[in-house]
């Protein structure tokens, strides 16, 4: 179903056909734009909440600057709806997602508008910033660089690292804060309450007001009476509020707050900004799913509440007959609970993520013990090496996705140390939708060859909670192992899977099925494709055992003797990319122990898979019950011609 946009919206091909209305047209545009990603989201999904927040924003900016050629970059990115249908993707924007169609964030191969490819928070300070220092030494002073920054990004380090630099240069650089107040949970800390002093100060908006409005009317005085204003508003500012603004100390020229929704205002507001040279930042108060009751009420709620009646708000949720299993990330939630209950040394930690990774449950049950630190995931790594330094068993849950942006902090804080934190890494595998920014491939890779360091995956709940309680008995035991549990987005298999505990050997995976003419290895909740692949081959006539060995490091060696020892034919299979993965640490024990059976490793490829349907991306890797299939014939028929020809 094609939704069909308003009437002014539907003349708008590109920013240039938008930079030719009146001005007086714009909150026409933005009511339309808006209805839009309403009418589209609420049929097709995706992210809703943080793009009706900045359809003003996004009008605002096209309308002002001449993008392709000035450059925008939106932070995040899910904040970019309006910007995508805005330049040329409406008509296909029913497609946004969707396996085959637009991408749910800015990419660059995707339109010459899209300045850097986002997905990760915190980006888009530095990206801005290089594009303007690389202007400069092309000689093209006239080019404006925007960075669109929100929903939680301005706490990550990354943002203070490039506004530390901008603030030292004279790059033609605006930084917008489109401040919320929200990531996807309400933000934390300090630098949150900082902001919320700002905007609250009546003394210091009122006089800011004033400022203004004496700068535009002094303008024609020229440079040194913008320098005086700029002087006298800065000594207020610290005066007023009683703290020197943070930007300004950085080097930075600060505007507002002002209303990010008052699109005339916002209009006129840039249009100066674009006069005033060097790196400045100007701060918009937006509300978050702006336009839509329900998501202004429940903002984590409609952050991407998939697929929802547009007239009564009711989120559609798929209706079942039997009992279904949980999502494995609610399995983590609640058994983090019952381990806290039970042990008083458990702490646990997120960046950003508590609804994203159920440690909202313990913040609700246990909450001197359950700690947001905000989108830093760095800090989240090292803060939880602390606490493990005074005996805390502390799990550490991070997206696969977002660990990346902590491997330092990993290798060096927590194992060079010898410090025993729990990483569960939610989101490990193909995601889906989200696409190539937040699959979690290359995690069992960069983990395993740390030393000090345990990676395990569970084929199904009931390992995942048997898993995490045997980390925190490792993390008393040995003192020393950090302990990797990586599971995948979704449900899992299991509607009874609140089983009693029990201890699991590490490095001990175990045999879930017999069979004579191959082996299957699997690592994670793949082991599941591999089970009904066996059964497919079975009516081949082909007899295929299923080993789930749960630990990519330290390996099951004993059980891998015993299996390059019977067969001549094994397969391993993983959710990660195949370099450096499981299948690779298997290869290299088949190498250094002399065995010599053919072996095919099924995983991520060594390219960028795109976004889809996770049963759409399993089957574009081989890694289904199909493709499993058929890698196991092939390797059948493989081994049945070497035979041939050595006879």
């Amino acid at each position: 179903m094609l939704i069909t946009p308003g009437k002014l919206l539907a003349t708008i091909n590109s920013p240039e056909d938008l930079r030719k209305l009146d001005s007086s047209q714009l909150p026409q545009v933005c009511n339309e734009l808006r209805q839009f990603i309403i009418d589209n989201v609420s049929v097709y999904g995706g992210h809703f909440g943080a793009s009706l927040g900045v359809v003003e924003l996004s009008v605002a900016l096209h309308y002002v600057f001449n993008t392709p050629d000035d450059q925008l970059v939106w932070d995040v990115g899910h904040q970019a709806y309006g910007h995508k249908i805005l330049t040329g993707r409406r008509d296909d924007f029913h497609s946004n997602r969707v396996y085959g169609g637009l991408s749910g964030f800015p990419k660059r191969k995707e339109s010459i508008y899209d300045a850097f490819g986002v997905g990760h928070s915190s980006t888009s300070i530095s990206s801005a910033l290089g594009m303007a220092v690389a202007s400069a030494l092309e000689k093209n002073f006239q080019r404006q660089h925007i960075a669109i920054i929100g929903d939680g990004a301005m706490t990550a380090g990354l943002a203070f690292e490039g506004m530390n630099h901008a603030g030292a240069t004279d790059s033609n650089l605006l930084i917008i804060l489109n401040d919320n107040c929200m990531a996807i949970d309400p933000n934390v800390g300090a630098l949150k309450e900082y902001l919320t002093d700002i905007t609250t100060s009546q003394t210091y908006n009122k006089f800011k007001d004033e400022v203004w409005n004496l700068l535009g009317k002094m303008s024609n005085f020229g440079k040194s009476a913008q320098e005086i204003v700029s002087k006298v508003e800065t000594a207020m500012k610290t005066a007023i509020l009683r703290q020197s603004n943070l930007f300004e100390s950085l080097g930075l020229r600060y505007f507002g707050p002002i209303d990010g929704n008052d699109i005339s205002h916002l209009t006129e507001v840039l249009k100066d900004l674009k006069n005033i040279p060097g790196p400045k930042l100007l701060h918009c108060l937006t509300v978050k799913g702006k336009g839509y009751g329900p998501a202004e009420k429940d903002q984590t709620k409609w952050h991407a509440p998939g697929v929802f009646d547009k007239i009564t708000g009711e989120i559609k949720k798929k209706v079942y007959d039997t009992p279904q299993a949980p999502k494995y990330q609610d399995v983590f939630g609640h058994t983090i609970v019952e381990l806290a209950k039970a042990n008083p040394k458990i702490v646990g930690i997120t960046p950003a993520m508590p609804s994203g990774s159920s440690l909202n449950i313990m913040m609700e049950a246990v909450p001197e013990r359950a700690f947001d630190v905000g989108i830093a995931e760095q800090h989240a790594v090292t803060f939880s090496a602390g606490m493990a330094t005074r005996g805390e068993v502390v799990y550490c849950n991070i997206y696969s996705t977002f660990m990346q942006r902590a491997y330092d902090q990993v290798v060096h804080d927590v194992c060079i140390q010898e410090l025993p934190v729990i990483f569960c890494l939610d989101r490990a595998g193909l995601v889906g939708a989200d696409g190539p920014t937040h699959h979690g491939l290359y995690d069992i890779a960069y983990m395993r060859c740390i030393p000090n360091m345990v990676v395990a995956s569970p084929m199904n709940e009931q390992e995942l909670r048997n898993m995490m309680y045997t980390a925190q008995l490792e993390s008393f035991q040995s003192g020393k192992n950090a302990f990797t549990i990586r599971y995948p987005r979704g449900n899992g298999v299991m509607p009874d899977w609140k089983t009693p505990f029990e201890e699991i050997q590490i490095g001990k995976g175990r045999k879930v099925r017999s069979g004579s003419d191959l082996a299957i290895l699997s690592l994670g909740p793949l082991g599941n494709f591999a089970l009904q692949a066996c059964e497919d081959l079975e009516k081949q006539g082909i007899s295929a055992s299923l080993y789930d060995m749960r630990f990519a490091k330290p390996l099951d060696e004993a059980l891998l003797h015993e299996i390059f020892s019977s067969y001549e034919r094994v397969i391993t299979l993983e959710d990660g990319c195949v370099q450096g993965g499981f299948g690779s640490a298997v290869v290299e024990f088949m190498a250094d122990n002399g065995y010599s059976s053919a072996i095919k490793r099924l995983g991520i490829a060594d390219t960028i898979i795109e976004h889809g349907e996770p049963a759409e991306l399993y089957h574009e890797c081989g890694i289904d019950t199909k493709g499993i299939v058929s890698a196991s014939v092939e390797v059948m028929q493989r081994r049945s011609r070497v035979a041939s020809l050595m006879h």
